[in-house]
């Protein structure tokens, strides 16, 4: 699965070329961190043809991001035309908390 990864300014996007796949076929989900894209396609019943050549594959695909810790009920996923675009928020940067040193 070929992907390009843009960054925006609050949120980065996975953009997954998946031609001749259906929404169904796909599976994405999110463990530990990495964010996993799968798909399967089956083969259609060929025992009543004679293929001179075949190109097409049938089989399974898999692809593993690291994306952190991030909360999985903020990314989103569409498919459009062969094409599976996955947005993922950009972690807020946290300003350390200062802390007080008490005196003894």
């Amino acid at each position: 699965m070929q992907t390009d990864i843009k960054e925006n300014d609050d949120s980065y996007e996975l953009v997954i070329d998946v031609p001749g796949m259906k929404k169904e076929d796909i599976n994405i989900s999110l463990d530990n961190g990495y964010l996993t894209v799968s798909a399967v396609i089956k083969k259609e019943d060929t025992s009543n043809h004679r293929y001179v050549r075949q190109e097409r594959y049938y089989g399974s695909y898999k692809r593993s991001f690291y994306v952190g810790d991030i909360d999985e009920s903020q990314i989103d996923a569409k498919m459009e035309e062969g094409v599976l675009t996955i947005t993922l928020p950009k972690e807020e940067k946290k300003a350390p908390a200062k802390k007080l040193i008490e005196i003894k």
